[in-house]
Formats: C-alpha cells, sequence, structure tokens
C-alpha cells in the first residue's frame, strides 16, 4: 500500500511538473525559438517572396547571402554606426549614470526626487517624438542648433555630412542614460549604510569608499548594463528611422535600419535581412561574452 502512494504521489509530482512546464515551453518555442531558427534556415536560401514576387522555387543557397552582405561597403558602414552606440552606451551612458546616481544616493545635491524624476524623463518620452524634437532641433539649416551657432560664427553654414552621427549620439545619451540613473539609484540603496559609515570612520576617502566598497558591490549591476546597452544598441531603430533615416548617404544607417531596408523597401530581399539579423545576435553573443570574461577577471562579486 505505501508504494503505491509512493507512485501515485510520483506520477502526480510528474503530471504537475509538465503541466507547469510545458505551455511555457510552447510558447517559447512558438514565440522565440521557432522564428529563430527560421530566421537562420530563410537566410541560406533564395527566397524572395514567392511567386507574387518571381520567386516561386526556394533552392538552398549556403553562405552566399552571408558573403553578399560582407561585400557591401554599407554593411560596414551600418556596423560601424553600431559600433559608436555600443562604445557610447558603455563608456558614456552607464558611467554618467552611475555618477549622477551616486551624487543622488550620498545626498550631494537638494531636491532628489525632482532631479531623479528630471533625469528620467526622457526615458518615458517616446522615441519617436524625442526623434522629431531632435531633428528640428539639429538636422535642417534653420533649426534652433545653427541658430545658436551663428550667434558665435555669423558665416557658419549648415552641412549634416560633417559627423553626422554625433547629433544621434548626443540625443541617446539624453535619452536614455536615466535608465542607468534608476537601476544603481535602486542598488545603491540596497548596500549597507553601516558599512559605509565605518569605512568613513576608519578614515576612508570618498574616493576609496567607491573604489573599495561600492563598485565591488555593484559588479554584477555594472555587467547587467552593459548586456542591456550592448543588446540595445545593436538593435537601435525607431529613434534612428525617424531622425536621419539613415541619411545623409546612409552615413548614420545602423544594422536595424541596414536590415529595415534589404526587406520591406524595393524589391524585398529576406535572406539578406535575415542574414543581417543572424549577425546581429552573433555579435550581440560575442560583445556580451567579452563582457563576462572581463567581468570574470577584474570585476568583484555582488
Amino acid at each position: 500500500m505505501t508504494k503505491s502512494k509512493g507512485l501515485t504521489s510520483k506520477r502526480e509530482e510528474m503530471f504537475s511538473y509538465l503541466l507547469l512546464v510545458i505551455p511555457g515551453l510552447l510558447i517559447y518555442y512558438f514565440v522565440l525559438a521557432f522564428p529563430t531558427v527560421f530566421s537562420v534556415m530563410l537566410s541560406l536560401t533564395n527566397y524572395n517572396g514567392g511567386k507574387v514576387f518571381g520567386n516561386a522555387r526556394v533552392k538552398f543557397v549556403g553562405l552566399v547571402n552571408y558573403v553578399n552582405i560582407l561585400r557591401d561597403d554599407y554593411f560596414w558602414m551600418a556596423l560601424k554606426n553600431n559600433m559608436y552606440i555600443v562604445l557610447m552606451s558603455v563608456f558614456i551612458q552607464i558611467p554618467l549614470g552611475f555618477a549622477l546616481a551616486y551624487i543622488l544616493s550620498r545626498g550631494l545635491v537638494k531636491g532628489v526626487d525632482l532631479f531623479q524624476t528630471v533625469v528620467y524623463l526622457p526615458h518615458v518620452i517616446s522615441a519617436v517624438v524625442i526623434g522629431i524634437l531632435f531633428k528640428n532641433f539639429y538636422l535642417s539649416s534653420g533649426s534652433v542648433w545653427m541658430e545658436i551657432v551663428r550667434i558665435f560664427n555669423p558665416a557658419a553654414e549648415f552641412d549634416v555630412t560633417k559627423a553626422p552621427m554625433v547629433p544621434v549620439l548626443a540625443v541617446m545619451v539624453w535619452a536614455y542614460t536615466g535608465t542607468y540613473v534608476i537601476i544603481f539609484l535602486a542598488n545603491l540603496q540596497k548596500i549597507d549604510v553601516a558599512v559605509i559609515e565605518a569605512s568613513k570612520i576608519d578614515g576612508a576617502t570618498e574616493l576609496q569608499t567607491l573604489r573599495y566598497i561600492i563598485l565591488p558591490a555593484l559588479s554584477g549591476v555594472i555587467v547587467t548594463s552593459m548586456i542591456l546597452a550592448i543588446s540595445g544598441s545593436l538593435k537601435s531603430f525607431d529613434l534612428l528611422y525617424v531622425m536621419t533615416m539613415g541619411g545623409p548617404a546612409h552615413k548614420t544607417t545602423v544594422l536595424s535600419l541596414y536590415m529595415f531596408e534589404k526587406a520591406f523597401t524595393g524589391s524585398p530581399q529576406y535572406p539578406i535581412a535575415n542574414a543581417i539579423s543572424t549577425v546581429m545576435v552573433i555579435i550581440s553573443f560575442i560583445l556580451i561574452g567579452l563582457t563576462k570574461t572581463t567581468e570574470k577577471r577584474f570585476g568583484g562579486k555582488e
């Protein structure tokens, strides 16, 4: 009788386990895993939209699409711009976000609640609205920016081809730094105040407290923020699309815009677009892997 009850209990446990796991597994498969695998498979074919676009037969072409994008100068231009955004996110947004969060958490400024709201407010605004706003602010001959420049140099002329990524990067710093401020501020508040006060009593300076107590305690958060920054930088689309649409002459094109152009403008080139998306995922994994390796080698433990 005891043995029978034990078997029944194990069967019920297994049934409950499957009942809980299978729905989530199916959702993951159909929403994430299947589209990913299908995208990779599509990138290895010549499919361009079926009979409507005169390509009824689908053939396996191997890595031809990957070779084609690697030979395209626009791909390398888009990749370079993406790397600019990654570097800006990792080495400007995150340090700036941490610095602002540290100032707020240590009470070095007055009106902390107001300052925190002002810093985070740009992230609440739609990227489309931000794009339109700063397009009018920066990217026209009669823009506010050019009027400010002409105050100091009346002979200045509008030339959007000079360093066109600079305004885009500046807008991204303004728009997304607040996210990292909130992340760091929330985790700074978890650090035991008694530990910091004890270090002060022992004679530690503000810089020593930051270096030996706070930064090691937040190493995991910093790595997580870097991963978010890398993934967000590689999929940047809406702000750039509204602000520049990749222009002028593709000088602000990023991989997501390049992929969109191949898939949805002119004659569709879905295999090329899927090859680009696969390359984006591979680059993202490489950068995240480097980040994790660096953290394990030099970072502390949260």
